[in-house]
């Protein structure tokens, strides 16, 4: 039986606290870059998931400080902790409630162009999804069913904490916003820009 790990997190004031005391950690976002351009930490490094995976090798030899790790929620921040845990990097720390409770907090924040979230994207997709089927399925029978699965779906990401809409809407023109290339990431680190 494994005994379960236990993230390291850090509050928003805590942080907000460190860069204004000039003690600021390296700050890794691994949202989307869409994400990423709305709103950000400003010093943050964009970083997303999947390419932190992808790369963390190559990534470790240029986090070798404290490094905090950024989402949304937190979430995804913990599974980047776990990436880059396994890939053998000390001296990480999950932001607490992530980009959700540094702005609550009131704390600095860079933004760029509005665009929805992705949780409020799924909502109006499902939405419209269950809306549509019910309507026609007034008329067509056994259409009800799509929403029904529709809601099965969504029953299974919030149990499971993952949601397949979500990752499929990602990868949609609009929400992935320029490609992150390791290279720039690395060359950024090394240039603390």
């Amino acid at each position: 039986m494994s005994a379960k790990r236990t993230v390291q997190s850090v509050t928003p004031a805590v942080l907000r606290r460190l860069g204004e005391e000039g003690r600021a950690p390296r700050l890794l976002d691994v949202r989307t870059p869409a994400e990423f351009r709305t709103a950000h930490i400003p010093g943050s490094y964009n970083v997303p998931l999947s390419t932190l995976r992808e790369h963390r090798a190559e990534l470790r030899s240029h986090l070798d400080e404290d490094v905090v790790l950024i989402c949304r929620s937190g979430q995804r921040a913990k599974e980047a902790e776990q990436a880059l845990t396994e890939a053998g990097l000390p001296n990480l720390r999950v932001l607490e409630g992530g980009m959700n409770a540094w702005e609550a907090t009131g704390a600095p924040v860079k933004r760029g162009p509005e665009r929805w979230d992705m949780e409020r994207q799924v909502r109006l997709v499902a939405g419209s999804v269950v809306l549509a089927t019910g309507l026609v399925g007034v008329l067509v029978p056994g259409m009800h069913l799509v929403g029904t699965a529709v809601g099965a779906g969504l029953t299974y990401a919030a149990l499971s904490n993952s949601c397949a809409m979500g990752v499929l809407l990602s990868k949609l023109p609009y929400n992935r916003g320029p490609r992150i290339d390791i290279r720039t990431v690395v060359s950024e680190l090394r240039s603390g820009s």
